[in-house]
């Protein structure tokens, strides 16, 4: 039995959300069920030999936010409450507010950086590896940067083999 584990960066899938939820003239897709997303992929793309292990789902809440949006915290802790119902474990990051001057205007502005998501993610990709707690990993992320720890975790496999 082949042992799949999911890596889901929540901000990419959030922000690919809110696309789809444009594209589908609004109907809501926030509340995703990712254990039954993933439960369904699993079964019609490989069959039953497979087994979903693991599920880990790595966020951040965004404090800064929740003055412009009142409940933007709660609602996010609500729907990490619900995938953890279904056994997706969560992996909390953070946000750093960083500095960016305007060379156009010469005014200063305090943005926010999601920090350690994809050092998160690359590390229990090779924790899983490491304790053999899966067979297979499974990215779910539109982002680039974790392409080094993706191509040195298959030469480790090979080399493990």
């Amino acid at each position: 039995m082949n042992r799949i584990t999911f890596l889901v960066d929540g901000f990419n899938v959030y922000h690919s959300l809110k696309e789809a939820q444009r594209d589908l003239n609004g109907a809501s897709t926030r509340w995703l069920d990712l254990h039954s997303l993933f439960s369904m992929y699993v079964s019609s793309s490989f069959g039953r030999n497979y087994k979903i292990e693991d599920i880990f789902y790595f966020s951040a809440y965004a404090t800064h936010r929740e003055q412009r949006r009142v409940g933007v915290i709660k609602r996010h802790k609500d729907y990490i409450e619900c995938l953890k119902s279904t056994g997706v474990k969560d992996v909390m990051g953070r946000f750093k507010p960083k500095r960016i001057h305007c060379h156009s205007c010469h005014t200063e502005s305090i943005h926010h950086e999601e920090k350690e998501t994809d050092v998160a993610i690359s590390i229990k990709l090779f924790e899983l590896l490491h304790l053999d707690l899966c067979d297979t990993a499974v990215l779910v992320t539109g982002d680039t940067d974790l392409a080094p720890a993706v191509r040195t975790a298959q030469k480790y496999l090979l080399i493990k083999r």
